[in-house]
């Protein structure tokens, strides 16, 4: 089963992606994961977005779209993947449908407000790496793991965070239109506890975890 991903920052797409792929048994494929992986490896597209990353420019639609179309052809993509972070533009979509045949999309359906809430809210320890978030019962401004002082990231910022979204719905929201138009898109409400939305996802592609 192939299957897209789509959903604002902060919707919860690459953990909710990850237990799919577990229960299914299916590769992730993360646009950012396999930019680094193609450049790493030195192959003739990963040169290329690294020239572009190097000068500081955005790797162009063409090198992406190439990279991803490589990684689709790999023998662990046989019996399905999940695409996370790609396509973000209908023409990346359109693109896409020229070497590929999408079976599901799934749409982490989150209100503006509860993501605000959600990512402002987060803290990090940089120290060893854990998540915290100021609602939770017992929350201290200390790691409750290592101890050392638990930091908000300049991405988690409220003003951050709602300039993501206002990016998000100008450039990535119409394809939720391109495939609700194509009978492939299925809404989940990813409002509701981690184990229900996985659930949900689960229901909606006819799968049993």
């Amino acid at each position: 089963m192939n299957i897209i991903f789509l959903g604002p920052p902060g919707a919860g797409k690459g953990t909710q992606a990850q237990k799919i792929c577990d229960a299914l048994h299916i590769p992730q494929i993360s646009t950012g994961d396999i930019l680094r992986r193609a450049m790493k490896e030195g192959t003739e597209t990963g040169k290329k977005a690294k020239g572009y990353i190097d000068a500081g420019q955005l790797v162009p639609d063409e090198v992406i779209i190439d990279i991803v179309k490589e990684r689709l052809a790999m023998d662990d993509c046989g019996n399905g993947y999940i695409l996370d972070g790609f396509p973000r533009t209908v023409p990346q979509a359109e693109a896409l449908d020229t070497f590929a045949t999408i079976d599901s999309v799934i749409e982490l359906d989150v209100a503006d407000e509860v993501l605000v809430n959600r990512l402002s809210g987060r803290r990090v320890c940089l120290a060893c790496g854990h998540t915290d978030h100021i609602s939770r019962d017992g929350y201290t401004e200390k790691c409750p793991k290592c101890g050392e002082p638990l930091v908000q990231r300049v991405d988690d910022k409220a003003e951050t965070v709602l300039n993501r979204l206002t990016v998000y719905h100008a450039q990535t929201a119409p394809l939720i239109g391109y495939y609700e138009n194509k009978g492939l898109l299925k809404k989940i409400d990813g409002a509701q506890g981690m184990d229900n939305i996985t659930s949900a996802i689960l229901n909606a592609l006819g799968a049993k975890a």
